[in-house]
């Protein structure tokens, strides 16, 4: 009986299954996962996919059956998938992994300090195959991607072929400061502690000598007898309508890029912070009903953002130009990185590009659309409600009105005023 090759894979399928056979694929969400015979007889789980490093067709083995069931082949394949979406390739970090690991295994008083960073994304923050099963790392898939980023970021860019054994305190203190001296306090304390981290993750298997000292917690040291600071400050800048006007009108002729302009834009008409703003996805707007539902939020409440007309017709122009995500880079078509803002708008005031007024950075725009409606009289619950500040107190426990019409009123006014001082 000829097997049927467009339906769903089943174990009575798979054990109908001979030497010279044709590969069988899965079918619906499972779409991708192929078995094949060997002229042994040995049937094998295959994921086939395009690679968003390459563009080209790559696949890469998931195991032997019966040892893995076609269940278990699925929940990898899943696995896999959610790898390919976040813009990595399985099969080429599978590759990366196995070399590092007889890298190590060969021997470690060579190893770099992008060996250190790579021991520890990839034995222990990251999800990894072992024996072809699959290991969850010590963070969820976005916090992966951001460590990754993190260390790569600055570590492996400044310091990543030096030999680790050799890195003092000095030079991690020198990286650090470097960070901060462009602005990025909280991104040079999130360096700093990774890096930690992988070389105590690396003197815990023994890849150093017993007398070896942690540079990064050296360097921790002096930089807090230094009083440097590696957390947020608690902001006050705020943009007057005069500086309103003037962002205005320099913003579309600055060198940020159209993305970066476009998010700085969204992000003064809804309140919204920009982090939010980058990883909006077109399926969470309603155009019609004028509202974009922001579900993953830093304080964790769900809540629908109204949208003033402006914004509407905006969004409308550029639903035409994009994919799936409203804010994409152009690189990767994946949600452009928060960071860039702020990097870009310290490399413009390093090169004197800047919009000539106080000291100011993105993140400040969520702070001008609050004390900008209450200088319109916005009340300060419908204001806080606006910017999706938690309730505390009584006031939590027993006012859960969302204040979603009365948003919707005074992010039109904003947006109106905006329009006034442009034409004023």
């Amino acid at each position: 009986m000829p097997i049927n090759l467009k339906t769903a894979l089943t174990s009575k399928k798979i054990e109908a299954m001979r030497p010279g056979d044709k590969d069988i694929s899965d079918a619906g969400e499972n779409r991708g996962l192929r078995l094949s015979c060997g002229n042994a007889g040995t049937k094998s789980f295959f994921y086939r996919y395009t690679s968003p490093i390459s563009g080209k067709l790559t696949q890469i083995k998931i195991g032997n059956y019966p040892s893995i069931s076609l269940a278990e082949a699925r929940v990898e394949l899943r696995n896999f998938k959610i790898t390919r979406k976040d813009g990595r390739c399985p099969a080429h970090e599978q590759k990366l992994y196995k070399q590092e690991k007889k890298n190590l295994d060969n021997s470690s008083s060579g190893m770099t300090v992008k060996g250190v960073v790579d021991l520890y994304l990839k034995q222990y923050i990251e999800d990894r195959l072992i024996n072809e099963k699959l290991i969850k790392g010590a963070r969820k898939s976005k916090g992966q991607a951001e460590v990754r980023r993190t260390l790569y970021a600055d570590a492996v860019r400044v310091m990543g072929n030096k030999i680790a054994s050799d890195v003092t305190r000095k030079d991690v203190v020198n990286l650090v400061l470097e960070i901060v001296d462009r602005g990025a306090n909280i991104q040079g304390g999130n360096v700093l502690r990774e890096l930690t981290s992988a070389y105590e993750f690396a003197i815990g298997l023994e890849k150093f000598e017993d007398d070896f000292a942690n540079p990064g917690l050296l360097a921790k040291s002096s930089l807090k007898q230094a009083r440097v600071r590696l957390t947020s400050k608690r902001g006050k800048r705020f943009l007057s309508d005069s500086e309103i006007k003037k962002f205005l009108y320099w913003l579309p002729r600055s060198v940020f890029t159209p993305t970066q302009k476009n998010i700085m834009h969204f992000a003064l008409w809804t309140g919204c912070r920009t982090g939010e703003v980058c990883s909006a996805e077109w399926k969470d707007v309603d155009l019609k009903n004028k509202f974009w539902h922001l579900g993953d939020t830093k304080t964790g409440v769900e809540r629908d953002v109204q949208l003033p007309i402006q914004a509407i017709k905006f969004l409308e122009q550029l639903k035409k130009t994009t994919g799936d995500y409203m804010f994409p880079s152009q690189k990767t078509g994946l949600p452009l990185q928060q960071k860039t803002l702020s990097e870009q708008a310290w490399h413009l005031r390093k090169t004197n590009r800047m919009l000539d007024i106080k000291h100011w950075t993105p993140h400040d725009l969520r702070r001008t659309v609050r004390t900008g409606l209450s200088r319109l009289g916005c009340p300060s619950e419908v204001a806080e409600a606006i910017l999706g500040h938690s309730k505390s107190g009584i006031e939590g426990t027993y006012d859960l009105h969302s204040y979603e019409p009365e948003c919707k009123k005074w992010l039109q006014l904003w947006a109106d005023h905006l329009d006034h001082l442009m034409e004023s």
